[in-house]
Order: C-alpha cells, then structure tokens, then sequence
C-alpha cells in the first residue's frame, strides 16, 4: 500500500480488499458490498421472519407445496415479495405466467393488481394447479385469473393469433427450460414496448458456471443469458435472487 510512503490514495484498500478505505483504516471487518451476501439458513430465517411481508395466506401455500415431491420449483418468497413489488411499482394490470405450478407467483402478483387487473397462468397439471385454484379462491382473486392448461407454446401462439400482441405489462417464465427461447420469443411479441419480462432459474442452482454439465436444461439456460444479455430488443438484469431471476425491459 502506499500509504507506507505517505501517499495513502483513499479507494486503493477498497480495490484491493473489497472493503471501503475509511472502514479498513479504522479497522471495522463488516460485510465486503463488492458481491452479494451469501443467504444462510439464520440469515433467510431472519429475512422471512423479521423483514418479509409476505401474506399469511401464501405463507400457508409455501408451507403446503415446500414438501410435495417437486415442492422445490416453488419461487422464494422473496421473489414473490419482489414480483408484487414490480407490479405495483410498473401500474401493471396484464399479467401472463407461464408455468404457474401451485399457484404462488400469480397470487402474489395477483393481489398487487388493481381491481380491474388480470392474471393468464399457463400450465398443463390439473394436480398442481387444483392446489392453485384453491389458495386462489380463498384469497378472492380467483375472478381476476385464467388458466389455461395446455402446453405453453400452444397457448401463446393462441394469444397470438387472437391479436394479444403488445397487451401484457408483465409475464413471467418459469416452465420447461428446453422451451425457454420460445417462451422468450413470444413474450416478446406478447408483452408491450416498456413491459417487463421475468425468466426463473436463470442460475440453474449454480449448473450454469459448470463446464461439465452440459443437460439440456442446462444448455437452454446457458443460450438464453447469453442471448438476453446481447439483446438489443430489452434493457437487461440479472438478479441473485431465489434461483437467479433476469429481468428484461422491452424497447
């Protein structure tokens, strides 16, 4: 360092050591902010049980889906916090899901809609989404949603062709993820120049950074960050949040 020749420059610690230059100089050791923090299991038990507000009626939901067999491809209730968030933050009243599984995305953005808001979920289990339309009804939103099951790609290019172009605010993609450049695709077209796009699992649970791992899911994952951070069409971020979540602004 060359405060050593007394020509100490401010900011050269923090470059080298990832601590700003007057917390290394009075030598407090608190939390570097060069890299998200890592979310321990006492960390996200403080999040959810002091910070969050999340609804008592999607607490329930995660409760009932975490410990059903696929419970885990349900988002973080701090995704779903964030969601909402969006939602009201953009005056979106067009939401479009695709892959709605139990229900807890298009509820918790449902009930961040005005009145006169409406949801259209995509799915092709009865199963999972009879655990929806459950949590849907008791929360007085299940007026506000259709859902469609089928497979996506049918439904969008059904959406399509009835003239839906450019009429959502939002739409979220959390399904298949071979299909995912489709879905993106199609979002695109769906969703109106300033809307937002959301796309789940973009960190794939870390698959994404290994080389090695090269199943399909993996590999569709891998082509659509790179398509998306190069898209000219969208303003594009990616945020360390649930299982990796990228938001695209359409131009």
């Amino acid at each position: 360092m060359e405060k050593a020749r007394g020509r100490y420059t401010p900011g050269l610690e923090a470059a080298s050591t990832g601590y700003s230059a007057a917390q290394t100089r009075t030598g407090a050791m608190i939390a570097m902010s060069s890299r998200t923090i890592t979310m321990s299991d006492r960390l996200h038990a403080y999040l959810l049980n002091t910070v969050s507000r999340e609804p008592e009626i999607l607490a329930r939901l995660r409760a009932e889906t975490g410990p059903m067999e696929f419970g885990a491809m349900q988002i973080s209730p701090e995704q779903g916090e964030l969601m909402a968030f969006l939602a009201r933050l953009h005056g979106v009243r067009r939401y479009l899901e695709i892959g709605t599984f139990t229900g807890y995305s298009a509820l918790a953005v449902a009930l961040a809609l005005p009145e006169d808001g409406r949801v259209t979920a995509c799915d092709v289990s009865e199963e999972w989404t009879a655990i929806a339309r459950r949590y849907w009804l008791e929360a007085g939103v299940a007026d506000r949603i259709d859902l469609h099951l089928a497979p996506a790609i049918e439904t969008l290019d059904g959406l399509l062709a009835e003239g839906r172009a450019g009429s959502y605010d939002f739409i979220f993609i959390d399904a298949d993820k071979p299909n995912y450049d489709g879905y993106y695709e199609r979002a695109l077209k769906l969703v109106r120049p300033g809307g937002l796009i959301g796309v789940d699992n973009v960190l794939w649970g870390g698959s994404v950074a290994d080389p090695d791992n090269v199943e399909e899911s993996t590999q569709a994952i891998r082509r659509l960050n790179v398509k998306m951070q190069a898209d000219a069409r969208v303003d594009y971020v990616l945020l360390p949040v649930g299982d990796g979540l990228a938001l695209a602004r359409r131009r």
